[in-house]
């Protein structure tokens, strides 16, 4: 039978930018251990059930299959998450989103929204930060939905609740000291929808509309109706959307408009508060 490190130096991911580390999360998630048993155990012989499984695995990721989907499961910020194809992966970029909204949020009890939540992720950062908060994750998928409730039951975190809603479609009268979003933003006709990961996540999770901005522009004219006096608005929006994001914030009213990077360098998130009384008639 051949060995942990045969396995490994036998695996063939040429299209792969980390083909070892994709092999090595395969191969480990197939024999249910930690990445440091196969350093630790190179000389070990999976059975010939592992072994099949691994080859398995191997020619799904060959094909370009994300390895989060592989494996079920994906990190973000602090948390392990389930993830599934209907949803999207949580990347870490998106945690400049989670950092933003800790930092302009109320130190103390707080109603948040997170808007097209997905696996959670968002929603269940927030509150994992933030026990006094009451966090709301909304998605119009009931897959979706089902997927972030088994997360935040598995986190054990009472303070997070999800629902089915198209934005707001389900929250009538309901507002929201911070409203956070990564909603989808990529142009219909983006070449990168047939590249990479990409290919194999969920199209209506990543395109908008001719210009990437169709979700955008409804959810920034839709939000201040759900957010209270004072209250923040943070999308996260493509690479170079920000100047026309900040643009649709302005035109709508919201103060302290700014956009934030992230970790590449590139403007990724846009925010702006909304001032109640400087709107009343």
């Amino acid at each position: 039978m051949p060995t942990i490190e045969s396995l490994l130096n036998g695996a063939e991911l040429p299209d792969s930018p980390s083909a070892r580390l994709d092999a090595e999360l395969l191969l480990a998630h197939v024999l249910g251990k930690p990445r440091s048993y196969l350093r630790t155990w190179p000389e070990r012989e999976p059975d010939a059930a592992q072994c099949a499984a691994f080859v398995a695995l191997l020619a799904r990721r060959s094909k370009g299959e994300p390895v989060a989907y592989l494996l079920g499961r994906q990190g973000f910020w602090s948390l392990e998450l389930e993830v599934a194809p209907h949803t999207l992966i949580p990347r870490p970029d998106t945690e400049l989103l989670v950092e933003t909204a800790l930092a302009l949020g109320p130190g103390g009890p707080a109603r948040v929204l997170d808007l097209g939540t997905g696996s959670g992720a968002i929603a269940l950062a927030l509150a994992c930060e933030r026990p006094a908060w009451q966090v709301l994750g909304v998605d119009r998928v009931a897959e979706a939905v089902a997927l972030a409730e088994r997360n935040r039951a598995r986190l054990g975190l009472a303070n997070a609740r999800f629902v089915e809603s198209r934005w707001f479609s389900a929250l009538a009268g309901e507002r929201f000291a911070v409203i956070v979003g990564n909603p989808p933003y990529i142009a219909a006709d983006d070449r990168h929808l047939g590249e990479g990961d990409v290919r194999f996540e969920p199209a209506s999770a990543l395109v908008a509309g001719a210009d990437g901005l169709d979700d955008i522009r409804q959810i920034v004219h839709e939000a201040p109706e759900h957010l209270e006096a004072g209250g923040w608005l943070l999308l996260e929006h493509g690479y170079d959307q920000a100047a026309a994001v900040r643009a649709l914030f302005a035109a709508r009213g919201f103060t302290a408009v700014e956009s934030r990077r992230d970790l590449g360098g590139h403007q990724r998130i846009t925010l702006g508060q909304w001032e109640e009384d400087a709107h009343a008639e």
